[in-house]
């Protein structure tokens, strides 16, 4: 290895992110080497390379936010100690050719032959030699000719569709084309990038874009769909109409700023002594508010149309989802009428009633022999002879001794219960 340290890519990034190979002077200087002119006399070598390379073009693209790149600029940024790789070309044949890399031209030509009515700032740059040479034949890699990354490309896209959808602008049906490029300027570092991941979109049936006016006009998909539908006159009145609401808020906004600002130069004025200056500038406030109210019952007659239209949305939706309800209740009903009703419920009712018949035959048929009934009766009259209720217990006899005399003398004295026994009344019971 070499002690002088290697010279860094110009622009594939901070030397942490270089492989760990680009310190190795003997491994570059074979990385750095033109490929064979046949694969199969080395194999190893041939995949060796194809697989250092190819992976590290597009990650240095990814670490620039680009997603298009030129042989010219992959040169410049892996130039090593003065010395660029030889097999740049071949790598980006490569790459070609397994759908890693694409002509910038044919990818924006493929997905919308009319990407030139943009007018924006795609590098379709195809050079008189390049031409000539492609007709011949030629191999040859043009060095300012843009060649798409597409992995990177579908990721520029996602992500854009990603920050459209969490942005208060996903509200509005139509998107110009500016301000989706001020939205999406921490995604896409420039316009080419941004038309790009548009382009990739529009593959993707997820965005259509249209010039309206000379200005271009970008429409998302949007909620429950999964597909872009072309821009329709309806959506250009909405676009319209939203254009118009955001002008007026700007121009209320600002006659109010100025309605202020007369007021506090006549306050000024007033405090200066300047009478007839304040009242003049009183005045002119007067003839801005009369303004700003013009405008602002605009602006409300505006919003108020928007608001219909968007209520007239919900009541389509409302609609389609009865008319599928109606459809969907007549092919679940098609062959029920109230006969065929009747005559299953007649039908179901004989059943029954044959039934109950059945029933009652079944529950009238008696199987018992003699014997079992006797045995059965002398049983019964056991079981009711158990049950009978014992006597109740015999009364003690009467006693027929008198009471003594002391007993009977003695005053507050309460008879026994034997003496009560001996009463006349219970004798009389007896």
């Amino acid at each position: 290895m070499s002690a002088s340290a290697p010279t860094a890519p110009q622009q594939a990034g901070s030397p942490s992110a270089l492989p760990p190979e680009w310190a190795d002077d003997e491994r570059m200087a074979f990385l750095f080497s033109a490929f064979k002119l046949n694969r199969e006399v080395n194999c190893t070598d041939w995949d060796g390379k194809m697989n250092f390379w190819a992976p590290l073009i597009v990650s240095c693209c990814r670490r620039r936010g680009a997603v298009s790149v030129t042989l010219q600029e992959l040169s410049e940024s892996f130039r090593r100690n003065g010395t660029v790789p030889l097999g740049l070309p071949t790598v980006v044949q490569d790459m070609i050719r397994r759908g890693k890399l694409q002509k910038e031209s044919e990818f924006a030509a493929l997905v919308d032959p009319g990407w030139l009515s943009w007018g924006v700032g795609l590098l379709l740059v195809k050079p008189l030699k390049w031409t000539l040479t492609t007709v011949l034949g030629s191999n040859r890699v043009p060095p300012e000719e843009p060649y798409v990354v597409t992995e990177l490309v579908k990721e520029k896209a996602s992500e854009l569709l990603r920050v459209y959808r969490s942005s208060p602008a996903a509200e509005r049906t139509l998107l110009p084309f500016q301000e989706l490029r001020g939205m999406a300027a921490h995604i896409c570092p420039d316009e080419t990038t941004l038309c790009l991941a548009l382009l990739q979109l529009q593959r993707e049936k997820q965005v259509t874009v249209a010039v309206h006016e000379g200005e271009k006009i970008v429409k998302f998909t949007q909620a429950g769909q999964t597909r872009v539908s072309p821009v329709g006159e309806v959506d250009l009145g909405i676009y319209q109409l939203q254009r118009s609401e955001r002008l007026l808020e700007e121009r209320v906004e600002a006659l109010a700023q100025e309605a202020e600002r007369c007021r506090e130069e006549a306050r000024t004025l007033l405090g200066q002594g300047k009478k007839t200056q304040a009242l003049r500038c009183l005045r002119a406030r007067k003839r801005v508010e009369k303004r700003a109210d013009s405008l602002h019952a605009q602006l409300e007659t505006v919003q108020g149309i928007l608001e219909r239209i968007a209520n007239s949305h919900t009541d389509r939706l409302v609609v389609q989802a009865y008319q599928a309800g109606v459809s969907a209740l007549k092919l679940s009903l098609k062959d029920v009428t109230v006969e065929r009703a009747e005559n299953l419920v007649d039908q179901i009712q004989e059943l029954c009633d044959a039934q109950d018949e059945v029933n009652q035959t079944l529950a009238g048929l008696d199987i018992s022999t003699g014997g079992d009934t006797d045995e059965l009766e002398a049983e019964l009259r056991s079981i009711l002879e158990d049950a009978t209720p014992d006597s109740p217990p015999p009364l003690p006899e009467v006693p027929t001794k008198p009471l003594p005399s002391n007993l009977a003398a003695s005053p507050g004295l309460k008879p026994s219960s034997s003496t009560l026994k001996s009463t006349p009344a219970l004798e009389a019971a007896q």
